[in-house]
């Protein structure tokens, strides 16, 4: 595996080359790069919105999530935007942001958002994602790398569980200001 962009820290030798390809043998293998243009963006933002949608927001806006994931442009300090290529053709991204456990105390990833367009679901582009974010947050010195997902989202969790990840039984609280 090559190693993927680290936003503000030194590559190591193994890390040149930014683009990392998945081999998963089911269809092309996805490329699996930093979202670090405008233009590359644009392209997502149709893959943003059907993640929200999945999610059942009610008011989704191009420019408030243009505006809103563009602090995540290549290289950052709040974090970064993983996108899923076939050529040219977006289909999955992730977000991961930066930040921080008391518990260990050390820095985390949390992948925030995790999305794959319908038609490229069961070809190991969700995997990619993950274990990019997994490598990234390694070169970082991170923790580790956390997630959550709704508990009726049954297909997301068959491919966590499948990663080694450990599942938490929590309860998440939202406080809306």
């Amino acid at each position: 595996m090559r190693s993927i962009y680290s936003a503000g820290r030194p590559l190591p030798p193994s890390g040149r080359n930014l683009a990392w390809r998945y081999g998963c043998g089911i269809a092309e293998a996805p490329t699996i790069e930093p979202v670090s243009s405008g233009q590359q963006l644009e392209r997502l933002l149709s893959l943003i919105a059907a993640y929200q949608r999945f999610y059942e927001v009610e008011e989704i806006d191009d420019e408030r999530n243009r505006a809103f994931f563009s602090r995540f442009l290549a290289p950052s300090e709040d974090g970064m935007l993983l996108g899923a290529w076939r050529g040219e053709e977006p289909v999955g991204y992730a977000c991961l942001y930066w930040t921080f456990t008391s518990l260990a105390p050390a820095e985390i990833v949390l992948m925030n958002d995790l999305y794959v367009e319908p038609h490229a679901r069961g070809e190991g582009v969700g995997r990619a994602l993950i274990e990019a974010g997994a490598a990234i947050g390694r070169e970082r010195g991170a923790r580790r790398l956390q997630w959550i997902t709704a508990t009726d989202n049954e297909a997301a969790q068959r491919l966590y569980d499948s990663t080694g990840a450990r599942r938490w039984e929590s309860i998440e609280y939202e406080l809306e200001l």
